[in-house]
């Protein structure tokens, strides 16, 4: 019986993990300036939000102020690590956005894929914004 050859089935299998990188970035989507620079202020604003939690956020053994409600005032409150789910979820919505808008901009949807990475844009400015007031709230 013959051998069967595996290295040549699939688009992955024949090439090291550095051409797949590389074929990745070469697409379209990443040719286009509005997608890179909405990208880039995604990733920019996601990045100050981990920064300005790390420096203002100090480790405590007390429970910290996680929200504050106008209406009914303090309606959350836990450990000072709680504060970190907001640039996570951001991160989160990052990924899942940008992935969304990678497919929608191969389907020639590009208003579509340009609306998901303002929309991330926007959701990274009000996590930021959160926690901000988080900060202000505790210090």
């Amino acid at each position: 019986m013959g051998k069967i050859r595996l290295k040549n089935i699939g688009p992955w299998t024949n090439r090291g993990p550095r051409a797949a990188i590389k074929s990745f970035f070469a697409q379209e989507y990443f040719k286009s300036h509005i997608a890179i620079w909405l990208l880039i202020l995604s990733l920019t604003a996601n990045l100050i939000n981990w920064v300005i939690l790390k420096i203002w956020i100090q480790p405590v053994d007390f429970p910290i102020i996680l929200h504050y409600n106008v209406y009914f005032g303090v309606d959350l409150v836990g450990d000072y690590r709680q504060v970190y789910s907001l640039p996570l979820i951001g991160f989160i919505l990052l990924i899942i956005n940008s992935a969304l808008s990678i497919y929608f901009y191969g389907q020639k949807e590009r208003i579509a894929s340009y609306i998901l990475l303002m929309a991330v844009l926007m959701i990274q400015l009000s996590l930021i914004v959160a926690s901000a007031s988080v900060i202000l709230i505790n210090y």
